[in-house]
């Protein structure tokens, strides 16, 4: 099963979970699995059109699925995704 990492941020609407594993076979199909079994994450992480939040970087192992294949990327079981929110700073 393909492994999402769960940043601290957003620990708090996977009751704690660290990471969630998945069977799906793209990034976007992940993405869905882990968004239904975690309320409230998705209205974080996901646009209006269902489609991950432009501040939001996915990356399957090293790389940065926005040079790859976007939410289309497909994985394999042993890949590892990390979520990666935008930090505002001042």
């Amino acid at each position: 099963m393909a492994k999402i990492i769960i940043p601290t941020p957003l620990r708090k609407f996977t009751n704690g979970e660290a990471a969630f594993e998945s069977n799906g076979g793209t990034v976007k199909e992940v993405v869905a699995d882990l968004v239904a079994s975690s309320a409230g994450l998705g209205e974080q992480i996901l646009d209006g059109s269902g489609n991950l939040r432009s501040f939001i970087k996915v990356y399957v192992g090293d790389e940065d699925i926005s040079a790859l294949d976007g939410e289309a990327t497909s994985v394999d079981a042993n890949a590892v995704i990390s979520i990666v929110p935008a930090i505002a700073g001042g």
